[in-house]
């Protein structure tokens, strides 16, 4: 494993922890979902140039679509959430009331 893989997993993980772990403001949350789908993207952009195969190369706009699309709800969400509640806190969601 070169460093720069290892570098991008380790992006992973340390975001997939800090999604876990902090999960008390909403804002945090889609913060570090946006690091896991950047180093995720940054990945699967490596592994399609190393390996040269012209059937991975739509991956990586794939998961550029699903960033997007992950970002544009989350954003809404968290303006819906923030002018219904006052704050971003995700301690008062319940999703029987959504």
């Amino acid at each position: 494993m070169t460093p720069v893989f290892f570098n991008l997993l380790l992006t992973f993980i340390l975001s997939l922890l800090g999604a876990l772990m902090f999960r008390s403001h909403l804002m945090s949350t889609l913060l570090c979902l946006e690091g896991m789908i950047l180093s995720l993207f940054t990945m699967t952009s490596l592994i399609t140039l190393n390996s040269h195969s012209m059937l991975s190369f739509i991956i990586p706009t794939i998961i550029l679509v699903f960033a997007a699309c992950e970002a544009a709800v989350g954003l809404a969400l968290l303006v819906m959430v923030s002018n219904t509640y006052g704050t971003d806190y995700v301690q008062n969601l319940n999703l029987l009331q959504c």
